[in-house]
This record gives C-alpha cells, sequence and structure tokens, in this order.
C-alpha cells in the first residue's frame, strides 16, 4: 500500500530552520543570567519551606467532667511562636513565624536584608465565658492543651 505523502528519505530539501529551538535557546540564556537567575531562586526558595499552616491547623475540642480541653497540632512550631489570647468566650490560638535574612559582601557589608512574616490563627467560641485565671495550657511534641474548666454558676431564686 502507498501512501500520498512525501517520504522523508526521498526528499533532498533541508528542513525549514529551528526558529522554535533559537528563542528557546534565548529565552533560557536569558532566565540563567544574573539578576533573574536570583530573583527565581528567591521564589523557589520560598516555595521550598512554606508555612506549614497557612491554611490553618487542626484543633479538637473535647468536653471531660467540668472543663473543656482544647487540643491543637502544631508540630516544628517553638513554643515562644505560640499565642493564645482569650476575651470573653472565644479563645484564639496564634501561630507567627519570623525570620530574618541578610546577605553580606566580602567587606561584611549588608546589601540585601529580607524580613519574613507569616502568620495562622483559630478561633474557637465556648458555651460560656472565660475566666482567664484557671486556664492551663501545655506544649509538649507539637501538641498544644488548652484546659478550660467549665465556670459553675449561681443559682438565683425567684422571688414574689
Amino acid at each position: 500500500m502507498s501512501s500520498n505523502l512525501p517520504s522523508d528519505k526521498n526528499n533532498s530539501k533541508k528542513p525549514f530552520p529551528d526558529h522554535f529551538g533559537d528563542l528557546m535557546k534565548t529565552m533560557n540564556d536569558f532566565f540563567a543570567e544574573k539578576p533573574i537567575r536570583g530573583f527565581l531562586q528567591s521564589i523557589d526558595d520560598f516555595f521550598k519551606t512554606p508555612f506549614p499552616f497557612e491554611g490553618g491547623f487542626h484543633l479538637t475540642t473535647d468536653e471531660i467532667d467540668n472543663e473543656y480541653i482544647v487540643s491543637a497540632e502544631l508540630p516544628g512550631v517553638k513554643r515562644e511562636q505560640i499565642h493564645l489570647n482569650m476575651t470573653g468566650q472565644y479563645l484564639t490560638i496564634s501561630v507567627e513565624n519570623k525570620e530574618l535574612e541578610t546577605s553580606e559582601n566580602d567587606n561584611n557589608h549588608i546589601y540585601r536584608s529580607r524580613i519574613f512574616r507569616q502568620q495562622a490563627s483559630r478561633t474557637i467560641s465556648l458555651p460560656f465565658a472565660i475566666n482567664e485565671k484557671n486556664i492551663k495550657a501545655s506544649y509538649r511534641d507539637g501538641l498544644l492543651q488548652i484546659r478550660v474548666p467549665r465556670e459553675i454558676g449561681r443559682n438565683i431564686e425567684i422571688g414574689d
């Protein structure tokens, strides 16, 4: 069976010039030169170590006897990066990461300095006002536990 398409074996003409290949080589050379290479490297570095809690972190709330236990999974977080805030019946857990990066030349003069700040927080509402004096928090092996005792109210008698 013969084909109507021309065969490469019988075609003595030179192939079309490789304009696409030339364009790709030019673009590759452009991105390999400084300062573009440094800019692209900083973007790569950013995505290599993203803040692990960009979308939030896992929280659980359990009611045991006369207290609530709020647990947050924060692996790899240092104790000083955790902040707790109580307002009324709301408990907010915040995690903040600050990093300072400097680059120096041969004479120890800083020519580039960057500060990275990333933060994630979760707020939960408890069914009662929080007495801040009785709250206890502990942080061990990436697990933050906050014990909130339930406040026992006073019964009020209704008069005539």
